[in-house]
């Protein structure tokens, strides 16, 4: 109705438009996909560990960061198997151990740079040239639109509740400062595992 009205004014059909002032209630949706497993290992079956490609979703997948963020890693922020970031975004400043899975990476992924991942010109990536590159590295593996590089920031919170982790200990590698932000990113959770880890505590405790 509101384009039909708009178009109408335009033409010189009507003389007002009644829609003008009608605020239209914002559509809540759950933000960006939650890679879920079966996505992540169809990207991991597709790279090899050793490319870029792998190196850039083990780096989204097991640091719980922005791309802002992964895009200005490198191995001077590493220190006895820790992994300094201060987050672009808010400021704040996070030491997360460094995943085994992720080492792995890391110790097959040649580099030289100050950065881990770096353009064909041996630059380090902008945030949309990155977001672009990985585009175009879902598609190569056949991955769906909705796989983009935050939804494995979302999928990696969702791995952690899945293994029991606390509401503060997730932000504490994820750095979301509160309760309300970690909901939305750990909402993909599979209810069964979480189900049956809250029963399994029950029995454990008599």
């Amino acid at each position: 109705m509101r384009s039909l009205c708009a178009f109408a004014l335009k033409r010189g059909y009507r003389r007002d438009n009644p829609t003008a002032n009608i605020k239209l209630r914002a559509v809540k949706g759950d933000g960006f996909h939650t890679w879920n497993e079966d996505e992540i290992a169809q990207f991991e079956a597709h790279y090899a560990i050793g490319t870029k490609p792998r190196l850039a979703l083990a780096l989204l997948l097991y640091t719980a960061q922005r791309r802002s963020d992964v895009v200005r890693m490198g191995r001077q922020h590493i220190k006895a198997g820790v992994l300094t970031v201060k987050q672009q975004k808010t400021g704040a400043s996070l030491a997360i151990p460094v995943h085994p899975h992720l080492q792995a990476v890391l110790d097959a992924t040649p580099g030289e740079h100050l950065t881990f991942l770096i353009t064909a010109t041996g630059k380090p990536y902008g945030g949309n040239a990155f977001s672009t590159q990985f585009r175009n590295w879902c598609d190569d593996a056949g991955l769906p639109q909705r796989c983009k590089p935050h939804g494995l920031r979302k999928a990696a919170c969702r791995r952690l509740a899945e293994a029991g982790c606390s509401e503060k200990q997730i932000g504490a590698i994820s750095g979301h400062a509160t309760s309300k932000e970690l909901v939305r990113y750990t909402k993909a959770a599979d209810q069964a595992l979480l189900a049956q880890a809250a029963m399994a505590r029950t029995v454990a405790n008599g």
